[in-house]
């Protein structure tokens, strides 16, 4: 067990890494859809589907 440990460490570190940056990306992702931000990065003004992808809230 220990040998097989050792002989695939470099592949176990590489996919925890891996692994960790791929959660940080999903985590990030819902943070934003969360606070309301578009997933595409840009202004809303010029795009086609502005009404359909965030309605107006009523207030």
């Amino acid at each position: 067990m220990f040998t097989w440990l050792m002989e695939n460490m470099a592949t176990i570190i590489i996919s925890a890494v891996l692994l960790l940056m791929v959660a940080a990306a999903i985590a990030s992702i819902v943070r934003g859809k969360r606070k309301g931000n578009s997933s595409c990065g840009c202004g809303c003004a010029g795009c086609a589907m502005n009404g359909a992808c965030h309605p107006k809230r009523e207030e």
